[in-house]
């Protein structure tokens, strides 16, 4: 049985960790769900100096010390690619590797969504031979040919793990690739990369943040950004969305008060229904 939480937050950066922060202190249950917090823009800054009320330090010194103050507070944080999100009968389903959580609100906290479209044919065969989870769908490709896309921290990792279970896996470095297409007729058949075409069953395409509207089909995007309202409110009820996947200017102090306002309005959505 899935886990059930009132509000789950994607993204441990500074918005979700604000929101996460202001749920708790509103008597929610929520955690976190989000790729490794370590490998990410901000933890990569050398230098923050426009923080208000914290001095200098590298991007990796801030964060630590945003995810310690979560923890210090009793919030969950679970590592692991998010891969999918689904609205049935007003509750929320989210997919992380292979758990599958509950919840009564979201809150999108997925950071910048530059790099994050998909290439061409990936939403086409999406579930025809196109994954975005290792150990989600590896064991379907047991003996077969298949392509990784390591766009993300773990790939290599993944790449290994279909190794042992028995794929002939051909791993590439999409983050260098100019040109890529994959191609089929009902299910996977092909890869192309950069003018070269591999045979493959299927194709792992792993990040480390799934482009918002593949991750929730319906979401309303403008300019690559998630689109919302004064509240943080998205274009599907009870699901908010705050930091830099709302635009710019992509600044801390804005993710960390847009996760606080979406928190107070997952709350509200969450006690408007309880009563």
């Amino acid at each position: 049985m899935a886990e059930t939480y009132d509000i789950l937050i994607l993204g441990a950066g500074p918005a979700g960790i604000s929101a996460a922060l202001t749920a708790k202190a509103r008597g929610r249950t929520t955690a976190i769900l989000s790729a490794d917090p370590l490998n990410t823009p901000l933890a990569k800054a050398p230098r923050i100096e426009n923080y208000p009320g914290v001095a200098a330090m590298n991007g990796r010194q801030l964060l630590a010390a945003l995810l310690s103050s979560a923890i210090e507070q009793g919030v969950e944080i679970r590592t692991g690619r998010v891969t999918s999100a689904a609205a049935l009968g007003g509750k929320f389903m989210v997919g992380q590797e292979q758990e599958i959580y509950e919840a009564k609100s979201l809150v999108l906290c997925l950071g910048s969504q530059q790099g994050t479209k998909p290439f061409p044919g990936e939403m086409e065969y999406l579930g025809k031979g196109v994954s975005w989870c290792a150990t989600c769908d590896g064991m379907l490709y047991r003996g077969k040919r298949v392509a990784v896309l390591g766009l993300g921290s773990g790939a290599e990792r993944d790449a290994a793990f279909l190794k042992s279970i028995g794929c002939d896996v051909t791993y590439l470095a999409a983050a260098q690739a100019k040109d890529v297409e994959i191609k089929g007729a009902e299910t996977v058949t092909a890869l192309r990369c950069d003018g070269e075409e591999h045979a493959v069953d299927g194709v792992f395409v792993l990040r480390d943040t799934v482009a918002a509207d593949g991750l929730l089909p319906g979401l309303r995007m403008e300019e690559g950004h998630i689109a919302v309202g004064a509240d943080m409110d998205t274009s599907i009820p009870g699901v908010y969305a705050a930091g830099d996947c709302t635009g710019r200017p992509y600044q801390i102090a804005r993710a960390v008060g847009q996760g606080n306002v979406a928190a107070l309005a997952a709350d509200r959505y969450v006690k408007e229904r309880e009563t």
